[in-house]
Parts: structure tokens; sequence; C-alpha cells
């Protein structure tokens, strides 16, 4: 496996067990990153799409598809800057903030990744 596809597969998990959290156990986990619970299914529904990408994340590493691995940095990049523009907008709290780091870590791993090989 390419140190591109591993960056990914890592990446790919960690949206699978997020998203199964999220999924499952909601109410556990958003106070953990400062919002409050909800009865509303929406935060299940984010839980199953965000699993559903990690899944696409995975299979993507499984194969080495590197087409895949650059388009997830633009995304990742996205996510992080739209992440801190909502916490500098008062939209969301500032925990948002290690959501996006960490997709904007991820990001510049695997750009490294693709970089170096």
């Amino acid at each position: 496996m390419s140190k591109a596809a591993k960056s990914v597969l890592v990446f790919g998990i960690y949206l699978a067990v997020t998203g199964l959290g999220f999924l499952l156990m909601p109410n556990t986990l958003l106070p953990l990153f400062g919002f409050p619970p909800t009865n509303e299914v929406w935060i299940r529904i984010m839980g199953l799409l965000i699993m559903v990408l990690g899944y696409f994340y995975i299979q993507s590493a499984r194969i080495d598809f590197r087409p895949f691995f650059q388009w997830t940095v633009y995304e990742r990049i996205v996510c992080g800057v739209v992440f801190g523009i909502l916490v500098v907008l008062g939209l969301a709290g500032p925990m948002l903030l290690l959501f996006g780091a960490v997709d904007l870590l991820g990001a510049i791993w695997t750009q490294l990744a693709l970089r170096s090989s």
C-alpha cells in the first residue's frame, strides 16, 4: 500500500468511526465537542453520510485510486476552511475547529505522500 493510500485509509477509518458514533450515540458525542444534545434525526443522517464517505475512502485506499486521493485533498481543505469560517462568524463553537484541523492535517499528509511517490 502506498503512503498516500495509507493516509486515505487512516482518514477513512476516522470517518467511519466518527460517523458510526454520530449514528448510534449522538448525544454522547455532541456534548464532548461543545454541541447541545438533540433528539432530531439530522445528526444520525449526518452520521450515516460520514460513514458512507469513510467507506469510499477505505475502498479507494484498498485499490490505490490516486485521482480520488487528490480530490480528497481539495475537499478536506475546503472543509477545514469552511469550519473555520463558521466559527469566526459565530455560527459554530470553537470545538468545530478540531474537526477542521483533522481535515487540514489529513489533506496535508495525503498531499505530501502523493508528491513523494
